[in-house]
């Protein structure tokens, strides 16, 4: 008899914040090991309030997914935050492993949620000091 691996439901209540946080952000785990899914990937849901910005960060060796859930954001990055490109709801980003980046809310109304998968099991997030960009 072929025995499978189990299918794992992780519901809101579930969701752990436990995880490295990049200030004005919040990240919620939601396919984790300390969730008891045993997975090569990483998942989570990313919120930022309106108004709000992100502090400058990388992945490390990650490369990024994103959905947009809802809302729009503005997400800049290089070595001088010279780049810039907007996200809406129905979007989908992809932020390769290394590059220093951040998220801004223009909204003075609405946050913006994101689906998050990562390329490896375990999150990195490494926060850059907020005067690199100056």
């Amino acid at each position: 008899m072929t025995t499978y691996p189990a299918i794992r439901v992780v519901g809101p209540a579930r969701f752990d914040q436990g995880t490295a946080q990049t200030p004005g952000s919040v990240r919620l785990a939601a396919v984790a090991t300390q969730l008891g899914v045993d997975s090569v990937l990483w998942a989570r849901l990313f919120e930022v309030e309106p108004g709000a910005r992100t502090g400058i960060h990388h992945h490390g060796e990650q490369q990024t997914i994103a959905y947009v859930l809802s809302g729009i954001c503005e997400v800049r990055w290089g070595a001088r935050g010279e780049y810039a490109a907007t996200a809406k709801a129905g979007d989908f980003i992809h932020v390769p492993a290394f590059l220093p980046h951040m998220e801004i809310n223009p909204s003075d109304a609405e946050p913006f949620r994101w689906v998050v998968v990562r390329s490896t099991s375990t999150p990195i997030v490494v926060n850059l000091p907020d005067d690199m960009w100056s």
